[in-house]
């Protein structure tokens, strides 16, 4: 079966899903494999080619996203491993490409384009004996304008999350009931966050916060929930859209960085603030809010005033309690004996901190571009210990918290 022909966007993106879809009722079965070796992207008279090969045939989509210009491609699931993105590219009209989870059952290849190479021609070989697939990809020469008009995330039918389940919204906070925490396990998916010395931050953020997670139900007074449980990407926006649904009382986001800096190590706390403590902590906030980017979100549509407004509206409404509970959490970190940075205590502008009525905040770990914290990461006795001093934490900023909306009261 071929599909390799040239279309407009929304035309194109339709017959990829509806051709696709007799390889998916062919028969095969299990994840299809990316044979690496045998896949290429290079440059292709004044454009780009594309050709992957996969082990079997899949249901898959593909389309563009302008500022900057992507090329995203959506499959129905790939097994990535083995497929390193080094040795794909071929061409200094790609500066880069990121493959992994996008969300449950579908995988994503991010391929991030030098210029506006507008998309030409796309289509899927199956071959019928054996089930092995090849995709291929054209663009054309670069056009800002075409690119741009075109661009944007296609209304695939079958593509978009089935509408959740009816069920009961949480019942509202009680000041004096238990403490109501959303843990934020940085990155995953498509998006690994840090990686070094063959550690990925997604992977450890995942086991700290399902270990932390453990230990508040096991103490009692708390009831705990995590914006993800599985090695799958969730949008800033979203992480921050799940603490509103569960009507969390706090978020804390654990991540645990790299940094060309060598003397950067230990652990620190971040509140929001439109302006950053320092140039590495803006730095910071801006690889991490790159996360919805690098995955091929379209943010076309971001609304820079709301942004503003929540700020405010966060800096007013809490703020001040958000930087209490970064300082009780370094309090407990020193007096476990937990390392933390010269000046552990920063602000700058995360999106995932704009909660504008939950006290949040982002918590360092430690760096994984650092020996001596790559080494307490990956030891679940030293995580034991930091897991301690984060429940502690977060059970003496909660009593104190109560004092005081007493006294606010009174």
């Amino acid at each position: 079966m071929s599909s390799f022909s040239r279309f407009g966007l929304a035309v194109l993106v339709a017959l990829c899903l509806g051709g696709t879809a007799q390889a998916e009722g062919a028969g095969f079965t299990g994840l299809a494999r990316l044979d690496a070796a045998d896949s290429r992207i290079v440059a292709d008279g004044p454009g780009v080619s594309l050709r992957l090969a996969l082990s079997q045939g899949v249901p898959w989509r593909v389309f563009t996203l302008d500022g900057p210009p992507r090329l995203v491609l959506d499959f129905r699931e790939v097994d990535w491993r083995g497929a390193g993105a080094t040795g794909l590219v071929a061409t200094d009209r790609v500066r880069g490409l990121r493959m992994g989870q996008i969300r449950p059952g579908w995988s994503r290849m991010v391929v991030d384009l030098a210029g506006p190479y507008p998309l030409d021609k796309a289509g899927l070989d199956v071959e019928p004996e054996s089930g092995r697939a090849e995709l291929r990809v054209r663009l054309g020469r670069g056009a800002p304008e075409r690119f741009a008009a075109a661009s944007g995330v296609p209304d695939s039918p079958g593509w978009d999350v089935a509408p959740p389940a009816d069920t009961a919204p949480p019942p509202p906070r009680d000041p004096n009931g238990p403490l109501r925490v959303m843990i934020d396990p940085g990155h995953g998916g498509i998006d690994p966050g840090a990686e070094e010395g063959g550690l990925t931050e997604k992977a450890l953020m995942l086991v700290l916060a399902r270990e932390l997670r453990e230990a508040l139900l096991r103490a009692g007074g708390f009831e705990v929930f995590l914006t993800r449980d599985t090695d799958m990407f969730v949008s800033l926006e979203r992480r921050v859209a799940l603490a509103h649904d569960a009507a969390a009382d706090v978020f804390i986001s654990l991540h645990a960085d790299a940094l060309t800096d060598a003397r950067a190590r230990g652990a620190s706390v971040y509140t929001l603030s439109d302006s950053a403590s320092d140039e590495a902590s803006a730095a910071l906030a801006e690889r991490h809010d790159r996360a919805d980017l690098l995955a091929g979100v379209d943010l076309s549509d971001s609304d820079d005033v709301v942004a503003g407004v929540l700020l405010d509206l966060a800096r007013q409404e809490t703020q001040p309690r958000a930087e209490a509970l970064a300082n009780t959490l370094l309090k407990v970190f020193r007096s476990e004996g937990i390392p933390v940075l010269g000046r552990p205590l920063r602000h700058a502008g995360f999106s995932v901190l704009k909660a504008a009525d939950i006290p949040s905040v982002l918590v360092e770990t430690g760096f994984l571009s650092d020996a001596r914290d790559r080494r307490n990461l990956s030891d679940p006795d030293w995580r034991a210990g930091l897991v301690t001093a984060l429940r502690t934490g977060l059970a003496r900023w909660h009593a104190q918290d109560r004092a005081r909306a007493g006294l606010v009261r009174q």
